[in-house]
């Protein structure tokens, strides 16, 4: 702006701006390699060319359990919709080859005159009226069936038994979508970080998880999977190669009680993916630890699974995860509020290998972060003791007597002046 009031000049403005240009250092990211299953558990994964779409129709009732609720809705409406039409059709064509479409015909089946197939049906409203009643079993009065056509008793017995069929299987879709096993794991949650830090003398990868209802997960256990990149000693290049890890639980059957969040631990040893990375080397590693959680659901006996996944950026390196469970009054207290709280702590900053070749490097580590050595309390323990004896001394002091020269002591004890 300056330069269009002819304050500045236009040339020494453009030099400046390409100067500060030339100056700023040029950095390019890496680029972020796309994660396999997102933080929510939703798989990344885009399903293309599909030749043989009629396979999906062959398994009709997970096909329409799965579908997006719109569609699901849709879909419910419809198939209502054109059944009442399609019966309403054909009980207008009974009406209509019965004859029974005169107006003059009195809509009772008391007349002597002319008994029709169903009473007051003379135009497709009516018998679309009719076949609503018919399959939603409402039956307002005014229309009825009589015995005079077999064939309009045939009908009946078709619409029922389709009006049926159709309940049964939509309000299945219906139930089954509300009832999916992935809306309970929406109450089942994962800490947004991993951390890597020091635990019984090894390195492990740990993360915490958590429910967030009152009503357990029967049989819960977890999995960890490494997915990267990897290439065969033959040149064949897997994108999506799995390596199942360990998780250390001291329970033979693998299985964890969650009541409580807990804090999932995963030594890193020779059997881990994860045993020549070093605190440096993690930031460059292409790799996604997938983290699968499944269980059956106390109330509903449907097993469920949660998922989630730890990219390199999200592993922090020496932290640890701070403690949430509390007792106050006689009851355990979990404070969701620190759920994801982390606390940065001494660890070694090679890798577990360099660390079981040399220990040492694991006492050298704790040493430098080692406490004073006397804690707060003690220390404050201390002070006090010490001002407490400054204080006797001094009475002690304030009671002998102020002598001009000097004090002496008789055979009794007591300090006399000289």
């Amino acid at each position: 702006m300056l330069a269009r009031k002819s304050i500045i000049p236009e040339e020494y403005v453009l030099a400046r701006i390409a100067a500060e240009n030339l100056r700023k250092p040029r950095i390019r990211d890496r680029p972020r390699k796309a994660r396999f299953i997102a933080k929510n558990g939703a798989c990344n994964l885009a399903h293309k060319n599909i030749r043989e779409q009629g396979r999906f129709l062959q398994d009709i009732f997970t096909t329409l359990v799965d579908l997006k609720w719109r569609h699901t809705l849709v879909i419910f409406t419809m198939s209502f919709l054109c059944s009442w039409l399609l019966f309403a059709m054909m009980w207008w064509l009974v009406a209509f080859a019965h004859g029974d479409m005169d107006a003059s015909i009195e809509c009772t089946t008391n007349s002597t005159k002319w008994t029709p197939c169903v009473t007051c049906v003379r135009s497709f409203t009516s018998a679309f009226l009719f076949s609503i009643e018919v399959q939603v079993t409402i039956g307002f009065g005014g229309r009825m069936m009589t015995e005079e056509c077999p064939l309009a008793i045939t009908v009946l017995i078709l619409q029922n038994i389709v009006g049926l069929i159709i309940n049964a299987v939509m309000l299945g879709c219906i139930f089954m979508k509300t009832a999916q096993a992935h809306r309970r794991a929406e109450t089942l949650i994962f800490s947004r970080q991993a951390v890597i830090a020091v635990r019984n003398g090894k390195l492990c990868f740990m993360f915490r998880v958590g429910d967030l209802r009152k009503s357990m997960i029967i049989s819960a256990s977890v999995r960890i999977q490494v997915v990267r990149k990897t290439t065969t000693p033959e040149g064949e290049v897997i994108p999506i190669h799995q390596v199942d890890i360990p998780v250390d639980n001291p329970i033979e059957s693998n299985n964890i009680f969650l009541v409580a969040p807990l804090i999932i631990c995963h030594v890193i040893d020779k059997r881990s993916p994860l045993y020549e990375i070093s605190a440096a080397d993690l930031a460059l590693q292409d790799l996604e630890l997938i983290v699968v959680l499944e269980g059956v659901v106390e109330t509903t006996g449907i097993t469920t699974q949660a998922r989630t996944s730890y990219i390199a950026e999200e592993i922090l390196w020496g932290h640890r995860f701070v403690p949430i469970v509390t007792e106050e009054e006689g009851v355990y207290a979990v404070d969701y509020s620190k759920f994801g709280n982390t606390v940065k702590v001494a660890a070694p900053r090679c890798s577990a290998r360099e660390l079981d070749e040399k220990p040492s490097i694991l006492i050298q580590t704790l040493q430098k972060s080692e406490l004073p050595p006397k804690l707060p309390a003690e220390t404050q323990l201390h002070e006090e003791k010490q001002l407490h004896t400054e204080e006797q001394l001094h009475e002690e002091n304030q009671s002998l007597p102020h002598c001009a020269q000097s004090t002496v002591y008789n055979a009794r004890g007591e300090p006399e002046c000289l």
